[in-house]
């Protein structure tokens, strides 16, 4: 259904020299073939190491996507807009908004609006049109989110994406049918006028007893009947998750992962007028985040094999003199 408010968002700088570091960014994706596809709908969505510019690998695991952040490492959000049209993101990290610092909702506001095909990376807390607090790889507890009482959601990265919303094309309305239209000159094959005006009349009231439109409130109802369903099943693993996640906490091999509020930076923004076409988003994009040794221990990064401890006597009950090496 499409929002019946118009909203300010912000809206990206486009200083060129902004601009072509953000793209440069932007094309550095490493991530392996599985990860190609997995986010590529209305926008590409990455997580780059500024120190590098190399787009951090996203693992997949058991149904989620996961990157490796190096503790203290700064980085960005880096999104790109693949479609002809503008849209809007709203950066959730670690549940709270990027630009307000509030906790963060999926809905169409408090969001980056892009312009088509434009890429950019989003690198820190929103502090003021001018200004951003630089993201970067903390220990949980130093996290912005946990600092401001929040913990719960530390450690995911999320993009709600909306589409803008098209003005309605105007049609001109069709002209009137005057006395002669072809409806009428079919029944005037009638010697009768009375016959023609009976014929006309029949057909208005067989019109009349045609069964009636479902009213819209009962269109409106089933429609809603589905979305509230899907809300529900939506619902029950996101409480399982959380579960699970307190476990895995307990038994991490470091302390877990979240983004700090890091030193200010310059980065330039505008607001301008964007209407969504939905007031639920078109995509969402999820990608959780945690160390390196912490992501072997749950088990979505394989660990590497140990290397082989030399043995000095790998070979038992030899016997004989040492032979010469081969072209000797």
């Amino acid at each position: 259904m499409a929002s019946s408010f118009i909203h300010r968002a912000r809206r990206l700088g486009l200083s060129p020299l902004l601009a072509c570091a953000a793209l440069a960014g932007g094309l550095a994706y490493t991530a392996g073939a599985q990860a190609e596809s997995w986010n590529r709908t209305l926008a590409d969505v990455r997580l780059v190491d500024r120190n590098s510019g190399q787009a951090l690998s996203v693992y997949e695991y058991k149904g989620e996507y996961w990157v490796a952040g190096r503790p203290g490492a700064s980085y960005s959000v880096d999104i790109t807009n693949r479609t002809g049209e503008r849209i809007l993101a709203v950066v959730s990290v670690d549940g709270v908004n990027a630009i307000t610092g509030k906790s963060a909702a999926a809905a169409p506001k408090d969001g980056y609006v892009f312009d088509p095909r434009r890429n950019w990376a989003i690198t820190g807390w929103r502090k003021s049109d001018s200004q951003v607090a630089a993201f970067y790889f903390s220990e949980s507890d130093a996290s912005y989110a946990s600092r401001t009482g929040r913990p719960r959601d530390v450690g995911v990265i999320g993009v709600a994406l909306f589409r803008e919303r098209v003005a309605p094309v105007v049609r001109p309305l069709p002209p009137p049918v005057s006395r002669n239209a072809p409806m009428v000159e079919e029944r005037e094959y009638s010697r009768s006028n009375s016959d023609s005006q009976n014929r006309v009349e029949a057909v208005t009231a067989d019109a009349a007893a045609a069964p009636a439109a479902p009213a819209p409130a009962a269109a409106a109802t089933a429609q809603a009947a589905p979305a509230a369903a899907e809300s529900a099943q939506a619902a029950k693993p996101r409480m399982a998750e959380s579960n699970a996640d307190r476990v895995t906490k307990r038994s991490s091999a470091s302390p877990t992962l979240g983004t700090g509020h890091g030193a200010l930076e310059t980065s330039y923004t505008t607001d301008v007028e964007f209407e969504a076409a939905n007031s639920r988003p078109d995509q969402i994009v999820r990608i959780r985040y945690d160390s390196y040794a912490n992501l072997i221990a749950k088990g979505v990064i394989r660990a590497p094999r140990p290397d082989r401890v030399p043995d000095p006597f790998p070979a038992q009950g030899r016997n004989g003199f040492v032979p010469d090496p081969p072209r000797w």
